[in-house]
């Protein structure tokens, strides 16, 4: 145990506090046992290790990962024990879909110490929704998705700005006095400003690698499917990734893929919990409150670079962004006539010469339009979407 107490005190010191997540204050830390899931690359580890900094005792606080070795020859609850009998007071356990049975010895570690506070984080978001529906008395899950626009000029450019609501953004109340021309900057967050290891070197390469791991070894793993299933999520990424966007045809796809018709549903959910697509339905119910699947995106426009090579299209790019960005606080579904509906809310995206004509049949319509910098009347600029977290 002193060696996981030296790796910890390690990892908490050198950690940069100057930034934190949009999460990190919305998170009620006080909670027995808590949750943070999301995809891989998005910053939670960096997040808690941030909290555990700025705010907590570290004799009585440790942060194990659950790939360490140390796992293979003890159990997480026989860690608990200790540590609480040595005063230990919170557990942070990074990892965690990477430990065997690990929901159920959370449910007991929680059970057996009621002064320990346990905090646990998951790449896989499949496996710790899965894990998590036996904890649903006990924990508090939070979810976590890569950087917005706001985030990523404070991160990126030392640029501080305001968080902005819906309702103020639609009626032209955004301001961003420190920032003459915001759309060069825009630009370059649309291509690699998504995940906070943008900064680091190598991002195409590192961005790719955490594709491949999570469609070859994390959903294969977790969701019982064999390497060549892997392989097929894969193809079906690259499917997805070169369309503008992608209308789903379950039987088209099964035969291109060579799998049963009845398998594409369950893979195209696997890939959006694990934070690669994002699918939009429209508003007549079903599935999570939500009705059947109308379009297919990748989860951010980071990885349509990355993936679609040289032939990305603008109309997917823009699509994309506002739906990632505004799904983190609306319910954001499909119409027949428009683009996306947010409530009573009606939005058709386009460029700088994007007409009126689709809403000109809906209430409370507005265009959304790239490449502009002001808005007026009916039209906003997409990029004010990127200041609401």
């Amino acid at each position: 145990m002193e060696q996981l107490f030296e790796y910890s005190n390690k990892l908490i010191n050198e950690v940069d506090v100057n930034f934190t997540r949009y999460l990190y204050n919305d998170i009620n830390w006080n909670n027995r046992l808590l949750g943070v899931v999301g995809p891989r690359g998005v910053g939670k580890t960096t997040m808690v290790l941030q909290y555990i900094h700025l705010n907590l005792n570290r004799s009585e606080t440790l942060y194990v990962t659950a790939e360490d070795f140390y796992f293979a020859n003890n159990r997480l609850l026989d860690l608990a024990d200790k540590f609480s009998k040595l005063g230990g007071k919170n557990l942070f356990i990074d990892e965690i879909h990477k430990y065997p049975d690990w929901a159920k010895e959370l449910k007991l570690i929680y059970d057996y110490h009621s002064n320990l506070k346990v905090v646990f984080t998951g790449s896989s978001v499949l496996d710790i929704k899965k894990g998590s529906a036996d904890l649903s008395r006990r924990s508090v899950v939070y979810h976590m998705q890569g950087l917005s626009f706001r985030e990523y000029l404070a991160l990126f450019h030392n640029i501080e700005a305001d968080l902005f609501s819906l309702d103020q953004i639609i009626n032209h109340q955004v301001a961003l006095p420190h920032v003459s021309h915001p759309l060069p900057l825009f630009t370059n967050y649309l291509e690699r400003g998504y995940y906070p290891f943008a900064k680091e070197d190598d991002f195409d390469i590192r961005l790719r690698q955490i594709i491949n791991q999570t469609l070859e070894s994390d959903i294969p793993i977790y969701a019982n499917m064999n390497v060549s299933t892997g392989r097929k999520l894969m193809q079906l990424l690259s499917i997805i990734s070169q369309s503008v966007p992608f209308k789903p045809n379950m039987s088209k796809i099964a035969e291109m893929l060579g799998v049963s018709r009845n398998n594409i549903a369950d893979y195209f959910l696997y890939i959006e919990e694990a934070g690669l697509i994002a699918q939009l339905r429209d508003n007549t119910g079903g599935i999570r409150g939500l009705g059947k699947v109308d379009k297919v995106y990748l989860d951010n426009t980071n990885l349509i670079f990355n993936l679609a090579d040289n032939i990305q299209n603008k109309g997917n790019i823009r699509e994309t962004f506002f739906l990632n960005q505004t799904r983190v606080k609306h319910k954001v579904t499909s119409s027949t006539t428009i683009d996306f509906s947010i409530d009573e809310l009606n939005f058709e995206i386009g460029g700088r010469n994007k007409g009126q004509k689709q809403i000109q049949t809906v209430e409370n319509g507005y265009v959304v339009k790239d490449d502009i910098e002001n808005g007026y009347l009916n039209t906003i600029p997409l990029w004010h979407f990127g200041l609401m977290y």
